[in-house]
């Protein structure tokens, strides 16, 4: 029963997160940055602030902890939602509502109850696919993804394994709320996946779909349930019951971070990426002759 309900919370938290941000990625645009070309330095960038995050974490006390991240889903929301919501008052209040949910769930059953999931999931999901957009809108593309994905799964594997820095933080949001992950808990029974497994799904299916359409996101779905949800979930049952004995923390990414660098791979064989200025958003159509979009097709239309 365990396994089949980790399963089927797994994927469909993997899923919407990724429906979600391509959903985002179709429909709003976002402000681009003046960063210039995302390029390898990016990528070395984010890995230091990647590796420099859980520490900061643990060295905050652990009541400053939740407020500590709080403000950062609240300024993730802000960000992200500002093209959605133009009006400051009304999203600083639906974002007050969505924080004030998480902490009154909290409040009121614990950490352990599925009420406080599922809001902390709802408020950790709106993130996520708000820091897909940024990254994959703002320039990050496909193969920018790939490299990141295969460097985390380094970074995973070793903080898992080696120095148990996964464990310790994970440790150290016990009991408090706005944890940095999504799931759910009934009972005896539950399931969590974290911010960063779920962000990596949404960045890789996103960008694969501003790359190469359709068949992209059709390669981003399959791999993300496969080797995101699946995989992660069956491996630790396969080695319990052969050991014995529960399994050991197994990454995500140890499965996903290769398997989403072969599909990279197996996509640039179609041609280079395409680039925002070549994709026309519904928003820009509205009104405007059909040549605007150019030579390209749209994204609301059948891109392979």
């Amino acid at each position: 029963m365990t396994v089949f309900f980790q399963l089927a919370v797994g994927c469909a938290l993997a899923l919407a997160v990724c429906v979600g941000a391509v959903g985002y990625f179709r429909t709003v645009r976002t402000a681009r940055p003046p960063i210039g070309v995302f390029n390898g330095a990016d990528i070395f960038v984010m890995m230091g602030f990647v590796l420099a995050l859980p520490y900061l974490y643990l060295a905050l006390p652990g009541a400053v902890l939740p407020v500590v991240l709080a403000l950062a889903f609240a300024g993730g929301l802000s960000v992200g939602y500002q093209p959605v919501i133009g009006d400051g008052r009304l999203r600083w209040t639906l974002i007050a509502t969505l924080i004030a949910a998480v902490l009154g769930a909290h409040l009121a059953f614990g950490d352990t109850a599925a009420p406080y999931w599922i809001a902390n999931s709802c408020v950790v999901g709106l993130v996520v696919v708000s820091a897909t957009n940024i990254n994959v809108q703002g320039g990050m593309r496909l193969k920018n993804v790939a490299w990141f994905l295969l460097a985390l799964t380094a970074y995973d594997a070793f903080f898992a394994w080696v120095v148990p820095l996964t464990e310790e933080l994970s440790d150290a949001i016990q009991g408090y709320p706005f944890a940095p992950a999504a799931g759910l808990r009934i009972g005896d029974l539950g399931a969590v996946l974290g911010m960063g497994d779920l962000l990596a799904y949404a960045l890789f299916t996103t960008a694969a779909y501003k790359a190469y359409g359709k068949a992209g996101l059709r390669t981003g779905i399959v791999l993300v349930v496969l080797f995101g949800a699946v995989a992660p979930v069956a491996a630790l049952h396969i080695v319990g019951a052969v050991t014995g004995h529960a399994a050991a923390l197994i990454p995500a990414q140890v499965f996903f971070g290769p398997a989403s660098f072969a599909g990279h791979l197996l996509l640039r064989r179609r041609g280079p990426e395409r680039r925002m200025a070549e994709l026309a958003f519904r928003r820009d159509r509205i009104g405007a002759p059909r040549a605007a979009a150019g030579p390209h097709r749209a994204l609301g239309e059948a891109a392979q």
